[in-house]
């Protein structure tokens, strides 16, 4: 483990030299630098966005009538009164939360929980107390959560798609879970190759997958056009109110409809507000809407069909193709989701709440793009679990729907902060708002835990060992950060006592990467006390992750001269960016900095952690942190630097 591990809140005492200003302000955003081609955002976010979402129907109605039919009530009012509650769901979760409330607490561009709790941390004003705490461990449990739902549903989506051969012919029923785990292992397997290529067919087949779930729905409409009573809200409620238990039941699996509203608003840095609001709202709900009724009707007309009413929506010989198109969109929406774990995973490590993993850019141009192995071989083991042990769709039905429901009320509770400190409303305007979104997402959760012992245990379990994890890691970096701080010589004292015992100097310089610019790196005294040499210019830099997305050219490196041959930088990342060292070096040029890589060594301090009798964390935390710390990737990968160009010294230190 590197002592540059986590992210330093440390300021130089003066900057004498920040980043040139550049024309246009804050860097562009992927969503703003591309607002000239509307329509192509537009049919990108359908590929990406929708995916989720998109493929609830194919298992969402059929859930929540499983329940009826259990309890022998699949009359007419349980049907339609099941149907309002998904219109509903999609037409007040959805459309008012996310899409037009959600998507204007945007932080500079980007959406996401940890996004959502960066900018309500700012809102507080970095200050340190309760409130403080309280958010960051709403953020924290609500990305554990996501964690959760990112292991689920690839192998529910998938899974759901290809039990549809089922119904091709009975044959194909014992090779259901085979083709299921050769998909998914496929999907995982093409991550490191990049998904750039990928995504560009992404829009146009959801397109397609769209336009033909809309268009059986709306087919089979008229077998039983009572179906449309189910606009009215008083249907969906009063199931609820009459069937006691077997309503709120049917409430939780009616949440299968939205799992996927938490990607609007995490997508929205990839193709802005604009397009995703378009897109939902004139084309993807829509089709939502004349699928799920269609789907009513067509168990109105013929009760029987309960079994599968997706697939049965289309004629014989559309069948095979449907399946296809279907497995298809499901490994689309499991695409996004992975795709979603490794953005959420950059973000955490950003923030100091996961160990600093190798991040892998696949595109040359886009930010975006990026493959982080370690994430995508445990969601690969997790997915395949998963099919193996629950083996079909109905029973991982079960343990769906906590994670969304658990990570919308986190969100929903952090919007609050936005909404009351950062936008400034009066309190009471503040709770009245955020208690209705409130109030209905705390109905989902409830109505949702009574599958925790039927599997809802699982996300439950991912997102408490997420947790644990997050918390070991900030809690043992704080620690260690502590130590290293108490047993360090601040740096302005290393230069006077050098300045008056001159050391050997030796041509070139010398860079030296710290997580605290007040001390001296741990590699700097370690370079004096055995090579007894120090280079003719030294300078210390520190990389900084802000609460921010990205940082603003102007606004990425401080420069701080300490002495004539001492000088020290400031780096500042947003939670989206990479932090690549030599390419703010190179930039730092225009400002005067002498910087030639082929003169320049990067001195490393590399820590072999261990445990001890006397730590403030247990044992067991102890083995933990120790265990995460041989997983974080060194210093040299991780911040780009080239390899041939980089001294690492040890040491050993107990935390």
């Amino acid at each position: 483990m590197s002592e540059t591990s986590g992210p330093a809140n440390g300021r130089p005492d003066k900057a004498v030299t920040t980043s040139p200003a550049v024309q246009g302000g804050a860097p562009e955003t992927p969503a703003a630098s591309h607002r000239g081609a509307l329509p192509a955002m537009i049919v990108g976010s359908i590929g990406v966005v929708y995916g989720d979402i998109g493929t609830s129907p194919l298992y969402a109605l059929r859930e929540s009538l499983s329940h009826a039919a259990k309890a022998d009530i699949l009359t007419e009012e349980a049907v339609i009164g099941a149907i309002s509650l998904l219109l509903y769901a999609l037409i007040f979760t959805v459309t008012a939360k996310y899409v037009v409330f959600l998507m204007r607490a945007d932080n500079r561009g980007e959406g996401g929980i940890l996004s959502l709790m960066a900018l309500a941390q700012s809102a507080l004003g970095r200050r340190v107390g309760r409130r403080a705490n309280m958010v960051f461990l709403l953020g924290v449990a609500g990305a554990a959560l996501f964690s959760g739902d990112a292991i689920i549903t690839p192998a529910i989506s998938v899974l759901s798609a290809v039990e549809g051969l089922d119904l091709v012919t009975s044959r194909l029923t014992e090779y259901v879970i085979p083709i299921t785990i050769v998909i998914l292992v496929t999907l995982f397997w093409v991550q490191s190759q990049g998904t750039a290529r990928v995504a560009a067919f992404f829009g146009p087949i959801m397109i397609v997958f769209f336009l033909t779930i809309g268009a059986l729905g709306a087919m089979h409409i008229p077998e039983a056009p009572q179906v449309l009573h189910a606009f009215d809200p008083r249907a969906g409620v009063g199931f609820l109110l009459h069937h006691g238990w077997i309503g709120f039941a049917v409430l939780g699996s009616v949440f299968l409809g939205v799992t996927g509203a938490e990607a609007l608003y995490a997508d929205m840095g990839h193709f802005g507000r604009f397009p995703i609001q378009v897109a939902w709202t004139f084309f993807v709900l829509p089709a939502l809407l004349l699928n799920y009724l269609g789907q009513g009707a067509l168990i109105l007309s013929k009760p029987e069909a309960i079994e599968n009413p997706f697939f049965l929506l289309a004629p014989d010989w559309l069948l095979l193709p449907l399946v296809i198109l279907s497995t298809v969109a499901t490994v689309i929406a499991s695409q996004a989701v992975v795709t979603g774990a490794f953005s959420l995973a950059r973000s955490a490590i950003q923030l100091g709440l996961l160990p600093r993993l190798e991040v892998t850019h696949t595109s040359e141009t886009q930010e975006g793009q990026i493959y982080i192995g370690r994430v995508n071989r445990l969601l690969l083991i997790g997915v395949l679990i998963l099919v193996l042990v629950f083996k079909s769709s109905s029973a991982l039905a079960s343990a769906y729907g906590i994670a969304v429901t658990g990570t919308m009320v986190m969100t929903t509770a952090l919007a609050f902060v936005v909404v009351w400190k950062r936008w400034r409303w009066p309190l009471w305007a503040s709770i009245l708002l955020i208690s209705g979104f409130l109030a209905i997402d705390l109905s989902f959760l409830a109505a949702n835990l009574m599958k925790v012992k039927d599997g809802g245990w699982v996300p439950l379990l991912l997102a408490g060992c997420s947790m644990i994890v997050m918390w070991t890691w900030v809690r043992g970096t704080h620690l260690l950060a502590e130590k290293t701080h108490r047993d360090s010589i601040p740096i302005r004292e290393l230069i006077a006592m050098l300045a008056k015992s001159k050391p050997t100097r030796v041509p070139g310089t010398a860079i030296f990467l710290t997580s605290d610019p007040n001390v001296a790196p741990t590699a700097l005294m370690h370079n004096l006390k055995h090579n007894k040499v120090l280079h003719e210019r030294v300078l210390v830099i520190c990389v900084n992750s802000e609460d921010l997305p990205r940082i603003a050219p102007e606004r990425r490196f401080e420069i701080e001269k300490l002495s004539d041959d001492f000088t020290r930088i400031t780096l500042r990342y947003g939670f989206m960016e990479s932090p690549r060292v030599p390419a703010a070096l190179a930039a730092m040029r225009k400002v005067g900095l002498k910087y030639d890589i082929m003169t320049t060594s990067f001195f490393l301090g590399r820590r072999s952690i261990k445990e001890s009798a006397t730590s403030e964390m247990p044992a067991w935390q102890d083995k933990l942190y120790v265990a995460l710390t041989k997983q974080s990737a060194n210093a040299t990968d991780f911040f780009s630097i080239p390899s041939d160009r980089v001294v690492e010294l040890g040491a050993r230190v107990t935390i």
